[in-house]
């Protein structure tokens, strides 16, 4: 297309004269009233437009941090109830916790959002798991083995324990607040924040009581969170440029911020909660403020609250919103926004009323220059032309006479044949996204019905599970009939043709005499040399079989078994080119047409006992992680009913064990009585003779008979004692002491034992010493069987305490005053710490020089042990060769009136 110009009327008096020249007066008077116009319609919208902005984002942001923060206290409710699942199936019992070991581990790679898993007993157990990453643990552990002390373990890829330096006595974790809390609450419940025993930062515990059937508290299950991992959460929501988001406490203290300032601050160690308006965040702090001044109490917020404030002479948006969802845990949510955040929108405004503007003052320009702008309007009627490509033409615009047109014509021509060769590229693409479009519309659908199709074998997989665990034959350790159901279950679960059930063996017996020997109360655990692996149960799905008595030599397979042993499970898609399993093709894999196979471990009490196979045929196949975590599962199953299947056993010879056992105390007691009875009647004649003799009533006695018959009377006195005490033993062995428990004064306690011992510890020149505290209240305790346990200790202690020494007595509650520790320390010889163990059993010393020259019966500190275990308490022994030696006495007590 073509237009020529004529310079004809108005333009021939303005030849060569450039176009701004003539057209810059009334353009300037235009331009401005747009831009007058424009500021004043900009600032009015902007404002506007800013409030509304802000509104909007507050709420969204505070809707998405509480719902995150809903989400995240869910997964903790998850856990417990999953566990309160276990223990109702009878799979897990609290009262036991040391099977409760590997199933938290477990849990914590099932849900990575916990940080740790603990499990506490009335029984002052106390079991922790804590992840440090994919293949290490923290195992911290305090029950009766430990003497209620807090040990803590790392868990390294073996699965061997380090125990670390680490120990807290006397731990007792119902004192603890994530213990407190379920108590009380009586139900699942967060915690307070609170400061652990083992590290400097801030945790907040979900817990859940365990009860049995009468109502009866057993336990707490809980789970333990750090506070900075809320912090982090905030810190990936985006508030404007500039905003900020924190959750407080009613109180005012800081529990996180998207900044990153710690909600605490280290003092001597220990981390001191932050309030708010003292963060090191002006932001923070300055909100803080204004809410205190806003509200007397933050109590008082119980509803959404949008306010604004100024801070650096700038407005800021707050908006505050309390935590639902969650009765006891009482937060607010606080999102700040500064008003400088949105100015974006004001020149946003700006920007479209400045077109708008130029607009106006164009159509005014045109209308006022009219007569000059002949050759734009041929500009304007080539634009249009130019719009339509369709027409395959190319528009061409000539101008002669005003430069600026000239020049304007030239570049409109170089434009129009940009835009020509652009929309042909842009054809050109558009056909090429409807074609990516339509073939991931294709793929999206392929996934949806491959996501559905998982999830209906996930459900199957479930159902599965849930039927392996309520079946008889699992629960009651049967193993015959339990490998068969779940080698059955599981091949038909996954669709496989074989599953079979493989331990470990040392003389490859049959299957019928590994039964044999399991009816005779012999485990398995006896054959596990790993020289063998024998096929106990193996099912053929397309033949609906069972058969077993396969046999492997384990030498025959490095490669295969110490890949197994690497991985735990081996997942192979093609067994033809996998070099894990090519010792197996010959013999195995080729005959039966296996190209697919996943093996995994059987673990039984931290030890890998056999392996579960499952082998595809056929086809080759791609196992699903969902099928891997269901072969995790069955393998557990399996496991299960091996451990259900010794318990049993070992149940049953315990039981006859503690019959015979009871039957030779009995008669051990009737016999040491009998004997005790018998000797003592000539034992007293022959002290009454010697007395006598040395009283020469029967005559004069020479020195050397008198010596004679000082050794027949402290031998005689020595075996007089001796069979004094074995009757004590014996009455206490068969419970026939009964305590006499009264309130007694703990001081008075003290000092009547140790002036019993006064003329001991004088003949030695021994000091004697109380370290007790003041007001103490009573005890409940048998006053003579106590003071009989001080008496002996004291008697020990200055025994083998050498002339000038010390030897005292230290009296200490603990913290809940449930407890009192009685010690008795002296200066002495002391002994080697690998002789303690002998010191509570009857009959026994300990050998060395100085204990040569001391007598003594060897069971004084039993019936210190027994008469303590009688009041309830436990005795404790530390000793350092050359050193001395405590002896702690812990008892129960309680102030009167709890």
């Amino acid at each position: 297309m073509n237009k020529n110009t004529g310079q004809g009327g108005l333009f021939s008096l303005f030849k060569g004269v450039p176009l701004s020249c003539i057209l810059v007066a009334l353009f300037v008077v235009q331009i401005f009233l747009a831009v007058g116009l424009t500021a004043y319609l900009s600032i009015s919208n902007g404002q506007k437009a800013v409030n509304e902005v802000a509104s909007e984002l507050r709420r969204e942001v505070a809707n998405g941090v509480e719902q995150n923060l809903q989400t995240y206290l869910s997964t903790p409710r998850q856990v417990l109830r999953s566990n309160q699942n276990i223990i109702d199936m009878g799979l897990l019992k609290i009262e036991n916790l040391a099977t409760w070991e590997p199933y938290l581990i477990e849990q914590l790679k099932i849900f990575p959002d916990a940080l740790a898993l603990t499990a506490s007993n009335e029984q002052q157990e106390y079991l922790a798991v804590q992840k440090l990453n994919d293949r290490q643990f923290l195992l911290r552990k305090a029950s009766k083995s430990t003497g209620y002390d807090l040990y803590t373990y790392r868990i390294d890829s073996q699965g061997q324990r380090t125990q670390l330096p680490e120990v807290i006595k006397n731990y007792d974790a119902r004192s603890r607040p994530d213990y407190q809390t379920a108590v009380t609450a009586k139900k699942f419940s967060f915690s307070q924040i609170f400061t652990p025993l083992t590290e400097p930062t801030l945790f907040i515990s979900a817990s859940l009581p365990i009860y049995n059937s009468q109502g009866q508290l057993l336990g707490v299950n809980s789970t333990l969170t750090h506070l900075s991992e809320i912090g982090d959460l905030l810190q990936n929501i985006k508030v404007g440029k500039s905003g900020q988001i924190f959750i407080i406490e009613r109180s005012g203290l800081l529990v996180a911020s998207s900044t990153t300032e710690e909600p605490f601050r280290l003092q001597n160690g220990k981390p001191i909660r932050l309030a708010a308006s003292q963060s090191g965040n002006s932001l923070t702090q300055a909100t803080a403020k204004y809410l205190a001044t806003k509200f007397s109490n933050l109590d008082q917020i119980q509803s959404l609250q949008q306010l604004d404030f100024s801070f650096d002479g700038k407005r800021q948006f707050l908006e505050i919103r309390p935590l639902q969802g969650e009765p006891n845990v009482n937060w607010l949510i606080v999102v700040a926004v500064p008003e400088a955040d949105f100015m974006g929108q004001i020149d946003q405004t700006t920007i479209f009323l400045c077109l708008g503007a130029l607009g106006l003052a164009t159509i005014l320009g045109i209308v006022s220059a009219r007569s000059i702008t002949q050759p734009i309007l041929d500009f304007s009627t080539a634009t249009k032309d130019l719009a339509d490509f369709t027409n395959g033409e190319d528009s061409v615009v000539k101008v002669q006479g005003i430069k600026e047109l000239e020049v304007l014509g030239e570049s409109f021509n170089e434009m129009a044949q940009q835009l020509h060769k652009t929309f042909i590229a842009l054809t050109t693409k558009n056909q090429e996204l409807e074609l990516q479009v339509k073939q991931r519309t294709q793929e999206l659908q392929q996934q949806i019905q491959d996501r559905i199709n998982s999830e209906q074998r996930l459900g199957q997989h479930n159902r599965v599970l849930a039927e392996l665990a309520n079946h008889k034959a699992v629960f009651e350790g049967n193993l015959e009939t339990a490998f068969k159901i779940i080698t059955e279950k599981a091949a038909n679960a996954l669709e496989v043709e074989r599953v079979g059930v493989w331990l470990f063996n040392s003389d490859a017996l049959p299957y019928e005499t590994l039964r044999e020997r399991q009816a005779q109360g012999k485990t398995y655990g006896g054959l596990r040399q790993r020289t063998k692996l024998q096929c106990i149960s193996l099912y053929e799905r397309s033949k609906q079989r069972h058969s077993t008595d396969i046999e492997r030599n384990v030498a025959d397979y490095p490669i295969y078994f110490k890949a197994l042993a690497a991985a735990h499970t081996i997942t192979v898609t093609d067994t033809r080119t996998d070099p894990r399993v090519q010792e197996l093709w010959n013999e195995l894999l080729e005959p039966n047409n296996i190209v697919s196979l996943i093996d995994t471990e059987l673990w039984v009490d931290g030890e890998v006992v056999g392996t579960v196979l499952y082998e595809q045929i056929g086809i080759k196949r791609t196992w699903e992680l969902s099928e891997e975590n269901f072969v995790s599962s069955i393998a557990e199953f399996v496991a299960l009913t091996l451990e259900i299947c010794d318990r049993k056993r070992a149940e049953s010879a315990l039981r006859e064990a503690k019959e015979v056992a009871d039957m030779a105390n009995r008669a051990k007691s009737t016999f040491l009585k009998n004997i005790s009875y018998e000797l003592r009647t000539p034992l007293n004649s022959i002290l009454e003779i010697t007395e006598s003799l040395q009283n020469q009533v029967y005559g004069l006695v020479s020195e050397e008979q008198r010596q004679s018959l000082n050794i027949l009377e402290s031998s005689g006195k020595n075996l007089l004692e001796l069979i004094n005490q074995i009757l004590d033993l014996t009455d206490i062995e068969s419970s026939k002491i009964e305590l006499q428990l009264a309130n007694t004064s703990i001081r008075g306690l003290c000092d009547s034992s140790l002036s019993f011992v006064k003329h001991l510890a004088f003949q030695k020149n021994i000091h004697l010493s109380l370290q007790i505290p003041e007001e103490l209240e009573p005890i409940q305790v048998d006053e003579r069987r106590i003071r009989q346990v001080f008496i002996n200790l004291l008697t020990n202690a200055i025994k083998f305490t050498k002339e000038g020494g010390k030897v005292w007595i230290e009296v200490q509650p603990n913290f809940t005053n449930h407890y009192i520790f009685f010690s008795v320390v002296d200066t002495g010889i002391g002994m080697l710490s690998d002789d303690l163990f002998k010191l509570f059993q009857p009959f026994m010393q300990v050998e060395n020089a100085s204990t040569r020259r001391s007598t003594g019966t060897g069971l004084g500190l039993v019936m210190v042990q027994k008469i303590v275990e009688l009041h309830g308490g436990t005795v404790h022994a530390e000793s350092q060769l050359g050193k001395g030696s405590r002896f702690t006495i812990k008892l129960p007590w309680k102030k009167l009136g709890e």
